[in-house]
């Protein structure tokens, strides 16, 4: 993408590598086919280990979740990778998949995500979901780094350009950006006393992890294209994957995914 700022990455490489929170998983290894290997948006992190965590214990099987960026798990699906469950924070992704013949079928919408600005305690930066404070912020000079994941691959990183575009800040906040690979390393980003705040997912805002290290407002959904999440059985599927994805429509699933912000619309409240 055009206009990104040179010395993002070298960021990445500073001092956040330090934190302690650990919102994002290994590499990819073999699954066994007792335990098929899902692929899912990292803004699910918490809510997903929740609802394998009830799998489990209801049907006496399990799964391996590893989370990352949607774009990275898609290129990796195309190359091989050993996946049976794809959860995707942008549809688009999944839909891609399917035409070209890695999935069983479209899927289905899981969720319907949010934006947040979060600010760490501390920050100068007023946590509005106007995002008035954090232009006042960048005119008084009182904003040197700023999170969001990376657009070039992540749908909340790309959507995050897009609502600081509708609000007119993305040319004098690109200066200033700390990319994620990922929505949750952005929340690690935007939730250390080295930058003033990001952009992250709703669910992550709402983690037990990250809700105490800051305050967090909604920003507009109108203000940026819907992040439509999709999930999608691959090939290779399983009779456990088929399992778990049968389980994630069922209300005992709903009801931990919307705890953490993942609504769709006809959900019970």
């Amino acid at each position: 993408m055009s206009g990104r700022p040179a010395h993002c990455c070298r960021f990445l490489r500073l001092a956040f590598a330090g934190l302690a929170l650990v919102l994002v998983s290994g590499g990819v290894a073999s699954p066994s086919a007792e335990e098929p290997l899902v692929a899912a948006a990292s803004d699910l992190r918490f809510a997903l280990e929740e609802v394998a965590a009830s799998f489990r214990e209801e049907a006496g099987a399990s799964v391996r979740l590893t989370f990352g960026s949607s774009g990275n798990f898609a290129r990796q699906i195309r190359q091989g990778a050993p996946f049976q469950v794809y959860f995707s924070a942008d549809e688009y992704y999944v839909l891609g998949l399917a035409r070209d013949g890695f999935t069983r079928d479209e899927g289905m919408l899981y969720a319907e995500g949010r934006l947040v600005l979060m600010i760490p305690h501390g920050s100068p930066v007023k946590a509005d979901g106007s995002l008035d404070g954090l232009a006042a912020a960048l005119s008084d000079g009182r904003v040197n780094r700023f999170a969001i994941a990376n657009p070039e691959h992540a749908p909340y990183g790309k959507r995050a350009e897009e609502a600081l575009r509708y609000k007119g800040l993305w040319d004098r906040i690109s200066p200033y950006l700390v990319l994620g690979e990922n929505v949750s390393q952005a929340a690690q980003f935007a939730t250390s006393a080295n930058t003033q705040g990001g952009i992250i997912a709703y669910s992550l805002a709402l983690s037990p992890t990250v809700s105490g290290l800051g305050s967090y407002a909604l920003i507009p959904e109108d203000w940026h294209e819907p992040l439509r999440q999709r999930m999608v059985l691959l090939k290779s599927a399983g009779a456990t994957a088929e399992r778990f994805y049968g389980y994630l429509q069922q209300p005992a699933a709903r009801a931990i995914l919307r705890k953490y912000g993942f609504a769709l619309s006809g959900d019970a409240s």
